[in-house]
C-alpha cells in the first residue's frame, strides 16, 4: 500500500492544533488510501486505547466514510444511536469511549486526501466554535498539500528540463516561477515546508559562476523583486515589508556584490549563481 506521506505529517500536525484550538479530548485522523476509497486511520491524539489505529474507513461507511462521500463535514451528538450514519465501526468508537464526534474532509483540488476527527466522551452537542476550529484545521491542511504539490512540481520539472536559454520567453517564466516561490516562502509556518519551497526555489537559480557571495534570505527577496521590474514600495507589498526595509536590503545586497546600481546587482547575483 502507498502512503500519501504528505498528507499524513500535516494531518498528525493538525490534530495537535486542533486539541490545542478546542479543548477537545481526543482527536485522530489519517489519509485516503491512493487508489482505494478509504480512509486509513494512522494519527491519534489524546486516546486512551488503540482501537482506531490502522482502522480503515471506507467511503460512504459511518461517520467519516459520509464526510469523504459528500466531501463536506459531518458530525454527530451520539455516534452509538446515530441514524445518520451507518454502524461498522461502533466498536471501535465504543471501545474509545467516544460520544459526540466531528469528521472533516481534507479536500485538494477537488479530491479527498484525508479526514481530521475531533470527539468528546459525552453524548452533548458540539457547538459552533468547535465545528468551525475543526473546519480550519483541515483548510490548514490543504492549504499546506496545495503547496507541497507545487513545490514537489517544480522540483521535479527542474530535475527532468534543460535549462531554457537564457533571454529566452521561457527563461523569463522561470524567473517569474523563482520570484513566486521566493515571495511565498516568508508566509509558510511550517519550517521544513519552507525549507522545501527554498531549496526548489534554489534549483531555479542556476547561474554560471560559483557562488562566493553569501546574501541574507531577504536579500535574495528584493533583489528577486528589483529583477523583475518592481520598486522599492512594489517589492515591499509583494514581501509585506516597509519601503524603507527594502532600500536597506537592497543596498546591503548591492554593497556584497560590489555594485553601485540596481542593474548592476541583479546581473552579479545571476552571474553568482543567486538568480535565474
Amino acid at each position: 500500500m502507498t502512503v500519501d506521506a504528505a498528507a499524513t505529517a500535516e494531518i498528525g500536525r493538525a490534530l495537535v492544533r486542533l486539541r490545542r484550538s478546542t479543548g477537545l479530548p481526543v482527536a485522530f485522523g489519517g489519509p485516503v488510501e491512493p487508489g482505494r476509497p478509504r480512509v486509513r486511520i494512522s494519527e491519534l491524539n489524546g486516546t486512551a486505547t488503540d482501537s482506531l489505529r490502522r482502522l480503515a474507513v471506507t467511503a460512504g461507511n459511518g461517520l467519516g466514510g459520509k464526510a469523504v462521500a459528500l466531501a463536506r463535514p459531518c458530525a454527530v451528538t451520539d455516534y452509538s444511536a446515530s441514524r445518520q450514519i451507518t454502524h461498522e465501526y461502533d466498536a471501535a468508537v465504543a471501545a474509545e469511549g467516544l460520544c459526540s464526534v466531528v469528521a472533516v474532509p481534507v479536500v485538494v483540488r477537488r479530491r479527498v486526501r484525508g479526514v481530521l476527527y475531533g470527539a468528546l466522551r459525552t453524548a452533548q452537542p458540539l457547538g459552533d466554535r468547535t465545528l468551525t476550529a475543526a473546519v480550519d484545521a483541515a483548510r490548514d491542511v490543504e492549504q499546506a498539500l496545495v503547496v507541497r504539490d507545487e513545490v514537489q512540481g517544480l522540483l521535479e520539472a527542474a530535475e527532468s528540463r534543460p535549462a531554457p536559454a537564457e533571454g529566452g520567453a521561457a527563461w523569463e517564466q522561470v524567473r517569474e516561477a523563482h520570484a513566486a516561490l521566493r515571495a511565498l516562502a516568508p508566509r509558510i509556518g511550517d519550517p521544513a515546508l519552507r525549507a522545501e519551497l527554498l531549496d526548489a526555489a534554489g534549483l531555479l537559480a542556476v547561474g554560471s559562476g560559483p557562488r562566493a557571495v553569501q546574501l541574507a534570505p531577504r536579500e535574495v527577496d528584493v533583489l528577486t523583486c528589483v529583477a523583475a521590474g518592481a520598486t522599492n514600495a512594489a517589492a515591499a507589498g509583494r514581501l509585506g515589508l516597509r519601503a524603507e526595509t527594502v532600500k536597506g536590503y537592497l543596498r546591503s545586497a548591492m554593497r556584497k556584490l560590489g555594485a553601485h546600481t540596481r542593474g548592476e546587482a541583479v546581473v552579479a547575483a545571476r552571474r553568482a549563481g543567486l538568480l535565474p
